[in-house]
């Protein structure tokens, strides 16, 4: 007895089927990640990303998939029908994370006014935007393409330091930013935990935000583990303020207001240069330079290398023992502390605004918190705190709603300080 061979249509159904399967689960997976903690966690991650901040994309793919696999005939089975109800139920997923991502509005507004109060209106913008700029509907639909950097950076690959490429930077600014301009200064210092990135992958949306209202931005590019050992990395962070406070004057920008920013290593960075200002230990060479920021703005940090109190990974100090400090905890504990960014909070701390998504499997929410409610018991200075619902790790680098939010928070968040600080407007007459 010979066995029937299925027909094509039976096939198209079930490996439809197969695909909706594996798009239903990375949708669930984007609204609430299958894991958080440990390796499970990190795969988790990349698909997440994605799907989170361009449901709209995955939508299309998902759609032209369907398409294709009807056209094949996969309705003609109950396989390819079933398939048909998982989509449906994945397209209504992905439009309520995409109406998730559009009300990060009211998360920053109550943000901003928690942590201002009535100095948030004070802020006023240094120039008046690009119209070209908030074509927001093009920006959505390019996601990840828009080419700011072409656009911003006439400056770029300048040497700050003697370790090659490792020491560049690159000068964001607008066109037309008026010649004699002093521009309020924001750093950007770019994550991969310590080990890989550079200065043209991260924060492109906020830095051609802050450039087109008349902001001077500069990326930097630091030493990388395995290579480098620790405090190359912060050490090298320093030598830029540095750099940027002895000569930001000759691009249009003001020496004496100079913010930082940056996300996951880059948070961990940007807030530990933030709050060891002057540090010697972090200058050697250069120790009488000016290293001090007037505001920090970390993404999505890691503000403890010890896990002082259990809400960082718990996987993480093997990877920093080996390949960043080259040292054990146990063994150099001091180290590990001097380079956690918990242990420098204080009462002169910055203004600081942190910001970090519920759905990171990377860096665990909780740490934010944390810090956020240290700095919040210690500084004299205002501390905002936005905890995006249904963001994950590095969210903020697609233009997406959830990133043009973003950026308008942060910039309100550092015009309402300059504004406080007494800095009037920089655009010459």
């Amino acid at each position: 007895m010979t066995r029937s061979t299925p027909a094509p249509t039976s096939t198209a159904g079930r490996n439809y089927l197969a695909s909706a399967v594996v798009g239903a689960l990375n949708t669930a997976n984007a609204r609430k990640p299958l894991e958080r903690t440990g390796r499970a966690g990190v795969l988790a991650f990349f698909p997440g990303w994605i799907t989170s901040e361009l449901p709209l994309h995955t939508m299309a793919w998902q759609g032209l998939a369907t398409a294709v696999w009807i056209r094949k005939g996969a309705l003609r089975s109950k396989a390819g029908w079933t398939g048909l109800g998982l989509t449906a139920a994945s397209w209504a997923g992905l439009l309520q994370i995409w109406k998730q991502s559009t009300e990060a509005g009211e998360v920053f507004d109550q943000a901003l006014r928690e942590g201002l109060g009535d100095e948030l209106d004070a802020g006023e913008s240094p120039m008046a935007p690009d119209e070209a700029v908030e074509l927001t509907r093009r920006r959505i639909a390019s996601g990840p393409l828009t080419r700011w950097r072409k656009r911003y950076v006439k400056d770029g690959n300048l040497s700050y330091g003697d370790a090659g490429r490792r020491n560049q930077l690159d000068i964001w600014k607008r066109p037309d930013l008026p010649a004699g301009a002093k521009a309020p200064v924001l750093i950007q210092v770019h994550g991969g935990a310590w080990v890989i990135g550079n200065k043209n992958q991260q924060a492109m949306p906020l830095m051609a935000h802050m450039a087109d209202r008349g902001w001077v931005c500069v990326s930097i590019n630091y030493r990388l583990s395995p290579r480098a050992t620790w405090p190359d990395h912060i050490v090298d962070v320093k030598r830029a303020i540095a750099w940027v406070k002895a000569n930001i004057d000759q691009y249009g920008g003001d020496p004496d207001y100079v913010a930082i920013t940056g996300g996951s290593a880059g948070g961990h960075l940007s807030s530990l240069a933030a709050l060891s200002a002057n540090e010697p230990a972090f200058q050697p060479g250069f120790e009488q330079a000016d290293t001090s920021v007037v505001a920090a703005v970390p993404f999505y940090g890691v503000y403890d290398w010890t896990n002082r109190d259990g809400t960082g990974r718990a996987d993480m100090e093997d990877m920093l023992a080996r390949i960043v400090l080259k040292s054990k905890l146990a063994d150099a504990r001091d180290v590990w502390n001097q380079a956690s960014t918990m242990s420098w909070v204080g009462p002169d701390a910055p203004p600081f605004f942190v910001i970090h998504g519920s759905n990171d499997t990377l860096v665990p929410v909780e740490q934010a918190r944390s810090f956020v409610a240290m700095l919040r018991a210690e500084s004299k200075n205002p501390v905002a705190y936005a905890e995006l619902p249904g963001a994950q790790h590095a969210f903020e680098i697609f233009d997406s709603p959830r990133t043009l939010f973003t950026a308008s928070a942060v910039h309100r968040f550092l015009e309402a300080i300059r504004v406080r600080d007494g800095h009037e407007d920089h655009t010459p007459d």
